[in-house]
């Protein structure tokens, strides 16, 4: 396999339209990167120009550290699975898979071998004799994705190959494109706008914002530590809950502070909220950081809101709670057994060890 790297790469279309702008990103030999953000943000694009389907405006693309900005798609030696499936009505399974292996000119024998071991790691041995019209969705995905198998590429590029699939497939179908991983040990850069897919397949996450990387890092860093505002709401469902307020002080402590809202945060914080007291300032927290006060007795007053219940909304295994407090509005996530209803008032308890505090103007992260 291979790393990619990619120097300052922008694309510009007609119309000085900035489609990507200055991406500067290094995947790893063996690593699965996905890109992240929503629609128009330059995932796909910048998947493009490696691909080589997309022309770079300015900076590098290297693939095993040779430049190959001006490298004709077919020679760089990656293989793309693309949201449609694209597989030959008329060819069965087998001819889709050795379709591209017989136009490179590969010995019978060879390619024989390479699409049965393709179709046993994606378990579609069975299918070999079927056209794509007798195949279910998630099955013309497995043929798509073994197209690019057999060809043995340095470097796999998936564009939203999940995106036609029904709900319980696409959790079925991460699951095994994240085993294919492990198994090839392929170097593989993934696009989707879907961040439970980002969360649940990556080891690194790179997530865009109109052509912009915004943040760099682990599924858990990236939750856990979003570098600004846009970060902290797209990763995550339900995404974070934003309140505006201002940080005051009062007696030695420092307050989170909107009408009815006073939260004390913690000492380790007041250090970098120095420079924001009585500006405003606008608090993240997580629906799982928010507890109701049954749940949670030994909390401080310090930490409590008064809220009412606006809607209940069970899903099974947790309720999400929509609370409104003065003009603010956040969600909660708490266990099934809380028997919480509609039009109650209710205290509930912001873990202040989890919330985030960001900039109003810049929305980067304070903390």
């Amino acid at each position: 396999m291979a790393q990619v790297d990619l120097i300052d790469v922008s694309k510009v279309y007609a119309g000085n339209i900035d489609a990507v702008k200055s991406v500067t990103m290094h995947v790893h030999d063996k690593e699965f990167v996905v890109l992240v953000g929503p629609s128009g943000c330059g995932k796909s694009t910048t998947l493009r120009m490696v691909a080589g389907l997309e022309e770079v405006t300015s900076g590098e693309i290297r693939i095993d550290g040779k430049v190959v900005n001006h490298v004709p798609p077919k020679n760089r030696d990656i293989a793309m699975v693309f949201q449609n499936y694209a597989l030959y009505p008329h060819m069965t399974v087998y001819q889709n898979l050795e379709f591209g292996l017989k136009l490179r000119g590969y010995p019978k024998k060879e390619i024989d071998r390479r699409v049965r071991d393709a179709a046993e790691i994606l378990d579609i041995s069975s299918l070999l004799q079927r056209k794509p019209r007798a195949l279910s969705g998630g099955q013309r995905q497995r043929v798509a994705v073994g197209r690019a198998i057999v060809r043995k590429p340095k470097v796999f590029l998936f564009d939203e190959p999940l995106s036609n699939l029904d709900a319980k497939l696409r959790v079925q179908m991460r699951t095994e494109l994240s085993k294919l991983h492990t198994r090839l040990q392929a170097t593989i850069i993934y696009v989707t706008h879907d961040q439970t897919e980002a969360l649940t397949m990556g080891d690194r996450i790179i997530v865009m914002k109109d052509g912009l990387v915004q943040q760099v890092a682990d599924p858990i860093e990236i939750y856990q530590n979003p570098v600004n505002k846009f970060v902290g709401g797209f990763i995550g469902s339900p995404p974070m809950n934003f309140i505006e307020g201002q940080i005051q002080a009062d007696n030695g402590k420092c307050y989170f502070v909107r009408e009815s809202m006073k939260l004390r945060l913690l000492e380790a914080t007041h250090e970098k909220i120095q420079p924001y007291h009585n500006k405003k300032v606008v608090l993240g927290v997580r629906p799982e950081n928010i507890y109701d006060r049954l749940f949670a007795q030994d909390a401080s007053d310090d930490f409590t809101v008064k809220a009412q219940v606006e809607v209940v909304e069970p899903t099974g295994s947790e309720v999400y709670l929509y609370l409104k407090s003065g003009a603010a509005q956040f969600i909660a996530r708490v266990p099934p057994n809380d028997t919480v209803r509609e039009n109650q008032d209710l205290q509930v308890v912001f873990d202040m060890s989890r919330v985030h505090l960001f900039d109003a103007d810049t929305e980067k992260s304070i903390l």
